[in-house]
């Protein structure tokens, strides 16, 4: 470790997740990174993360105060990143309420059809299924957080949303900006290049918040709003709740930025793994259809570190002192991970997920978050990830191109391959 900048440095490197699960092995389940007045812990257990971001909500439901994401590009405006406070629960309850069990079903016909499109626009070309995917992916998003319909979603927001996915997910990442680590640096001239990112990214965020929410509030004067969840919050508000609009657009943008990548990455790592199951021609047992649902969100963690935490008061866990104002990391990648005498979990193998004798834990329970900072769309996504998976093996044979198998890799953000074409024996 070296004076004064200690290992700090260390948390910002590429594929974090992969070197914090091996630390895992020499330290356990707790690793610790400090330097330049910054500690971050490395969680590397779900037992570690239900005992410190569920038992111990009240002291780790903040949000690590990030100079670039949230002084700079103002991602704590939305909802995911906004700090602990009034304003949060505010906002956590308005998404509980659009985005409950109950509620989600409202949505069900349109991301049904939603997915007979896909089905459709692949059968008719093929070899542009990446980008109809996640066009696919931003149609629900769009549909369900603002009504707008799938033949009208191809303007600009499905650009803006790509845009701030693009940098909102490298922006939460500790590390990834050096003005994070030297706070100092926000004062930076403007002509810098992360300034002119963070500029970027605040326009982005701006537009995110404010454009499809005045365009529903101008089609329920019209009566022409079609059901969304800012409309449904817009017509029946709870009580004696300021700044209704703005708490509104905080809950409906935070929604719409963080979910459409995640699915996206959810239904892609599902059809790469295609060539590494069984016969998939005719699955009518539709537990195995749930088991490969879960095994693809096992397999490729969307989010491998999670959303960072930070504790509000210094704690003590299993004779381990963590102070104040720790960010703390939940590396759900090494629960994906764990080693297994049965299965080997780098292996795609939905059965695991079927065996009594010895059963996988629900991916569920770590994919969405924890604690109060849980995901309020979790029921959507898992909604979302199985219509467009099941519509897709409905509709299609999926192989590997007939020269090998794709290379597949994961990065920090999506999947990566070699190769961007895509076959379909139709």
């Amino acid at each position: 470790m070296k004076p004064v900048i200690g290992n700090i440095m260390h948390v910002g490197l590429p594929e974090a997740w992969v070197k914090f699960t091996a630390h895992k092995e020499k330290y356990g389940d707790l690793v610790y990174f400090r330097g330049l007045g910054k500690s971050v812990l490395v969680v590397n257990s779900l037992k570690a993360m239900t005992h410190l971001l569920e038992k111990r909500a009240n002291n780790y439901s903040g949000r690590a105060r990030l100079v670039f994401g949230h002084d700079l590009m103002g991602l704590d405006r939305t909802f995911v990143l906004r700090d602990y406070g009034d304003t949060w629960r505010a906002e956590r309850k308005l998404a509980h309420m659009a985005l409950s069990p109950s509620a989600v079903k409202t949505y069900d016909s349109i991301l049904e059809e939603i997915a007979v499109r896909l089905a459709a626009d692949v059968l008719e070309a093929p070899e542009n299924f990446y980008a109809m995917l996640r066009l696919t992916t931003t149609r629900a998003l769009l549909a369900v957080t603002y009504g707008v319909r799938p033949e009208h979603a191809d303007g600009d927001i499905p650009l803006l949303a790509e845009e701030l996915n693009r940098i909102g997910q490298k922006a939460v990442l500790p590390g990834s900006y050096l003005c994070d680590t030297l706070p100092f640096l926000k004062y930076a001239p403007s002509w810098m290049q992360f300034q002119k990112e963070a500029k970027y990214g605040w326009d982005v965020v701006t537009n995110i918040l404010n454009v499809q929410f005045d365009h529903v509030k101008r089609e329920m004067e019209a009566g022409t709003a079609p059901p969304s969840l800012v409309q449904q919050l817009l017509t029946d508000p709870p009580e004696n709740m300021p700044n209704l609009e703005d708490r509104i657009k905080g809950a409906a943008g935070g929604m719409y930025g963080a979910g459409a990548d995640t699915t996206l990455s959810a239904v892609l790592a599902f059809v790469l793994a295609m060539d590494r199951m069984p016969s998939i021609n005719d699955i009518p047992n539709l537990p195995y259809v749930e088991a490969v649902i879960n095994e693809t969100m096992r397999w490729h963690p969307s989010v491998p570190l999670g959303v960072p935490h930070c504790s509000f008061e210094d704690d003590e866990y299993e004779g381990y002192f963590i102070p104040k104002g720790t960010v703390v990391i939940p590396n759900v990648w090494s629960i994906a991970f764990e080693p297994n005498d049965k299965y080997n979990p780098q292996e795609f193998i939905p059965e695991r997920f079927l065996d009594h004798a010895q059963p996988a834990l629900d991916p569920s329970v770590w994919a969405f978050g924890f604690g109060r900072r849980i995901c309020s769309g979790r029921f959507l996504a898992r909604n979302s990830i199985f219509i467009f998976a099941t519509t897709l093996l409905w509709a299609f044979d999926l192989a590997p191109p007939s020269t090998g198998c794709l290379d597949v890799r994961f990065n920090e953000y999506l999947i990566t391959f070699v190769s961007r074409i895509w076959i379909f024996c139709i």
